[in-house]
């Protein structure tokens, strides 16, 4: 590109000046007899050369026009400046969490699958939700107790391999709903946050997951919620599973596969009340499709800033030099006086008797 390109329409005289250069002069001849032997002489390499210096000197004007327009090399950098979240996924892997009434393309699953397939959409991104690239996120899986399966990160594919390979819980012994423990060990690790982190994050957020009522550990949902508050991290709550009652597969006492209703037990009024109290909202998944907009939702009312600030620095090349992949190449109006030199050397040494008049 050039800064001043009206320059560009001096680039009309040079056809003009290579005719008046190049055109055949009018000499004064000598009479010969003939000219049959001088014919046949052939020419030597200054005289095949005496059109050089002109066209040096066109070459030399053509690139001097160039020069005086301006031409500029754009190198555009961009900077991003983001103002994340930092998000904790808390999914709940409890027994309960094998009934079967949801789908993914027409496949009944049980709630886990289905929660795994949403979240990775929410957090990588699909033709419907734009991903969380820039927000730092950690996972933690609770049954009876709450397991921290990964610090939040900007690793997501990590993440997301981590979900993948939460298993429901079936152990007796380790089964049941921590909901309170798995919201304050939720806050605890949003709290712990290095300064580096916590500069680049605007808010926190808790997305809690689950499908039954709290039965189990050591905190209660309530007052872990105020402990969020406190800290300032919203607690969006999701209760998970169809209204009334649930196919849930179970094994016969002759080992074959059934089905098995069981009644769904969502303490609504707790989970909204967590969600309230922090500042956030309660959601119901009934199927996988009212799963996936809720997580819509969720990304439409926790944006991440981002900022892209473009600056050209522009190099101009008549008097600066520039690298190509293959050779660096000098600026312009050193070209132009290389030009000139070699012209000069040519016709005033090399080639002065051919071209004085």
């Amino acid at each position: 590109m050039f800064h001043s390109p009206w320059f560009l329409t001096l680039l009309f005289l040079v056809p003009w000046f290579a005719w008046r250069m190049f055109r055949e002069r009018e000499r004064t001849g000598i009479a010969f007899s003939s000219v049959a032997v001088a014919s046949r002489l052939a020419p030597t390499i200054r005289q095949r050369l005496m059109w050089l210096p002109r066209a040096l000197t066109i070459a030399a004007m053509t690139l001097m026009i160039f020069s005086i327009a301006q031409p500029r090399e754009g190198r555009e950098e961009t900077f991003i400046d983001t103002d994340g979240i930092a998000i904790e996924m808390v999914v709940d892997r409890s027994g309960s969490m094998q009934a079967i009434d949801f789908k993914i393309d027409e496949r009944s699953v049980d709630r886990l699958t289905a929660i795994k397939k949403v979240v990775a959409d929410f957090v990588i991104g699909d033709d419907k939700l734009p991903g969380r690239q820039t927000d730092l996120i950690g996972l933690i899986t609770f049954a009876g107790y709450a397991d921290d399966e990964t610090p939040v990160t900007l690793d997501h594919g990590y993440l997301i391999a981590r979900l993948q390979e939460a298993e429901i819980e079936m152990t007796r012994g380790e089964d049941g709903t921590a909901i309170g423990d798995a919201i304050s060990l939720a806050v605890e690790r949003l709290n712990s946050l290095d300064d580096r982190q916590k500069q680049k994050v605007k808010n926190k957020i808790i997305i809690l997951l689950t499908d039954g009522e709290n039965n189990a550990g050591e905190m209660d949902p309530i007052p872990a919620a105020e402990l969020a508050q406190t800290m300032g991290i919203k607690v969006y709550t999701i209760g998970v599973g169809t209204q009334g009652e649930a196919p849930v597969p179970t094994t016969d006492i002759f080992g074959r596969s059934t089905m098995q209703w069981m009644q769904v037990n969502i303490d609504e009024d707790t989970l909204r009340k967590v969600a309230e109290i922090t500042g956030a909202k309660y959601f119901r998944a009934t199927d996988t499709d009212s799963l996936e907009k809720i997580y819509a939702e969720i990304d439409t009312l926790e944006k991440t800033k981002v900022e892209a600030q473009r600056f050209t620095d522009y190099r101009d090349l008549a008097v600066q030099s520039y690298a190509t992949p293959f050779v660096v190449v000098p600026p312009w109006l050193l070209i132009v006086f290389g030009l000139l030199g070699i012209r000069w050397f040519l016709e005033m040494i090399w080639l002065h008797e051919l071209t004085a008049d």
